[in-house]
């Protein structure tokens, strides 16, 4: 009896052990202590700060505190172009800018630049979260970059020290900054414009010396870069919607291990639809605050917009004809999947 007791004593202690072993290598996660930086060209209260805060809070939560970002704003360590250059080095471990700083070197994200191509957000967010935006990350392992998902930037508008914009004709002669991507010059141009490419740290002190007269950004980017006390009009043509991509070195990526890759994966769906939410509401509460420090905002007649569009067509085809026809085709039939969406 006494030995029977013992047997099953036994069994019960080394099925208990074999539990706790499997539990506890189910969940020791393969997490270590990272540190990495995070620059941002805009202010950390701008929509693009206020989401990569989020993603930072999210990924410390979700490691325990072992892996710290240190977020560096407003341009701190370069323009978009220069740490890019980093991340594919290695020495800038995450970003997040909009695509359109990267069709130097991956040629495909230009079909996000096509002018007014969305009609809305939720448009925007069904084809950058489905199929097609995963189809445009896919090409940027191979250049030294990972694409973990999209959040947002906003409708680009003008602002100028000139005078408002309520017809295409206004925009004749306009010195207007632009980032350094060809269809952004050749659209403004198009436009009438005297298109400025030009890194974005630079632009206040550009409108400030009225080197230039004004610049395209969301009201976002005009309010939280104070923007108003060197610009009057900002009228609101939107003729580009831009997404903001959350980014990471490949070096950085590789060394990651696969829970680790998973903390960065969830964190980034979290912070998107934090920062989406965010973004689109700072948009109304910043053309207030335009508004309070003496800009004048005006909007633009559709068949204003129509025309302007028109205008730019051939600058559409131009970039279009560049990219391989099937990714075009499949560009334009996810837009009409969604063309209902409002």
């Amino acid at each position: 009896m006494q030995a029977r007791v013992s047997k099953r004593t036994f069994l019960s202690l080394a099925l208990a052990t074999a539990l706790a072993c499997a539990f506890g290598s189910a969940n020791a996660a393969d997490i270590k202590e990272r540190t990495a930086k995070f620059p941002i060209v805009n202010p950390i209260d701008h929509p693009q700060g206020l989401g990569a805060q989020k993603f930072v809070e999210v990924v410390e939560k979700k490691s325990g505190g072992k892996i710290k970002i240190k977020i560096h704003a407003s341009g701190a360590l370069g323009g978009e172009q220069q740490v890019a250059a980093a991340m594919q080095g290695g020495t800038v471990e995450i970003s997040m800018m909009s695509p359109a700083q990267l069709v130097g070197t991956i040629k495909e994200f230009v079909v996000l630049d096509f002018p007014f191509v969305f009609a809305n957000e939720k448009q925007a967010d069904a084809v950058l979260d489905g199929p097609f935006g995963k189809k445009l990350m896919d090409l940027m392992p191979a250049k030294g970059w990972v694409g973990l998902g999209f959040m947002e930037q906003g409708y680009r508008s003008i602002s100028n020290s000139k005078r408002p914009i309520n017809k295409l004709e206004d925009i004749k002669g306009l010195k207007l900054r632009t980032i350094l991507n060809p269809l952004y010059v050749d659209m403004l141009n198009a436009l009438g414009a005297n298109a400025v490419p030009m890194p974005f740290p630079e632009v206040y002190t550009a409108l400030e010396t009225k080197t230039i007269d004004g610049q395209e950004n969301p009201e976002t980017s005009v309010d939280a870069s104070k923007l108003y006390e060197v610009q009057k009009y900002f009228s609101a043509d939107r003729h580009i919607y831009n997404p903001q991509m959350l980014m990471v070195s490949k070096k950085f990526w590789d060394s990651l291990s696969a829970d680790e890759k998973k903390i960065f994966e969830e964190a980034l769906v979290e912070a998107r639809d934090v920062q989406r939410k965010a973004a689109r509401a700072m948009t109304e509460k910043s053309r207030k605050v335009l508004i309070e420090h003496g800009m004048q905002l005006n909007e633009i007649a559709p068949a204003e917009i129509a025309r302007m569009k028109e205008v730019v067509k051939p600058v559409t085809e131009k970039y279009a004809a560049q990219l391989d026809p099937a990714l075009v085709k499949a560009f334009y039939a996810e837009l009409d999947k969604v063309k209902n969406l409002k």
